[in-house]
């Protein structure tokens, strides 16, 4: 339990319920702000700490101490929330699904290699806070399979047996997009729907600078039933990939 965002509820005497009443969510939301580790919304941050006459870094000092990029921590709170997602990916593997050896050599690539380190130690919080929690979100991951074709194979074999293991578990589903499907809506770009606790749709894009959040998820979500309709099921893609035959 965080002790003290329980003592400034107490105090300023509200409840999860009205807490949510005021801020706009759900109260089962609103009970988690109390529990340990879990932060709230970027976005609801600073009302919350407001109504309990508190500031925020001293309800919930881990925020400071985050390591992803600024313009990435809206996403990771909404991730972290988030009841079930959707992620499609083009180039490279979702990043809740890389080892570290893969991850490390995808940070190294880009225009954060300098921070490489510091990223790679909060890609694998977000994987632990996500996969491991005692009720994970239903999570649905559709790739390319040109995604599977890049990188060292000394860090690719690897890689792949991790993800054959993680599409065991019963709340992940990983869906190969084969490249026999031909051109398909999804070559426009990687994205992610999460669908939150309060109901809502939310997607985020990235592209070479950063990545951004809309709540306007229909042409996401008609783009992600295709690239789904066009993909492998998922038992046809754990066989692809435990097959590797295309790696030789």
């Amino acid at each position: 339990m965080n002790r003290a965002v329980a003592a400034a509820m107490a105090e300023a005497g509200h409840t999860a319920e009205s807490l949510a009443e005021r801020v706009g969510v759900d109260p089962k939301t609103a009970a988690r702000w109390a529990s340990q580790g879990r932060i709230p919304q970027t976005r609801h941050r600073a009302q919350v700490a407001e109504l309990l006459g508190r500031d925020a870094a001293e309800l919930w000092p881990d925020a400071l101490k985050r390591k992803e990029p600024a313009w990435f921590r809206p996403w990771a709170d909404i991730e972290r929330e988030a009841t079930a997602l959707g992620w499609y990916e083009s180039s490279v593997l979702p990043g809740l699904l890389q080892t570290p050896a893969y991850a490390l050599a995808v940070l190294r690539s880009g225009p954060l290699f300098a921070d490489a380190d510091a990223l790679l130690e909060a890609r694998l919080g977000r994987q632990a806070a996500l996969l491991d929690r005692p009720r994970p979100p239903l999570m649905v991951f559709v790739i390319d399979e040109s995604a599977l074709r890049r990188g060292d194979p000394e860090v690719m074999h690897p890689q792949l047996d991790h993800l054959v293991d993680l599409a065991g578990r019963q709340h992940v589903m990983v869906h190969v997009l084969p490249l026999r499907a031909g051109l398909h809506p999804g070559q426009a770009g990687p994205f992610i729907i999460a669908s939150t606790p309060d109901g809502e749709d939310v997607g985020h894009l990235d592209d070479q600078a950063a990545g951004r959040i809309t709540n306007d998820v229909a042409a996401l979500w008609a783009v992600w039933d295709t690239v789904r309709s066009v993909s492998l099921p998922r038992d046809q893609t754990i066989d692809f990939l435990r097959a590797r035959s295309w790696m030789n």
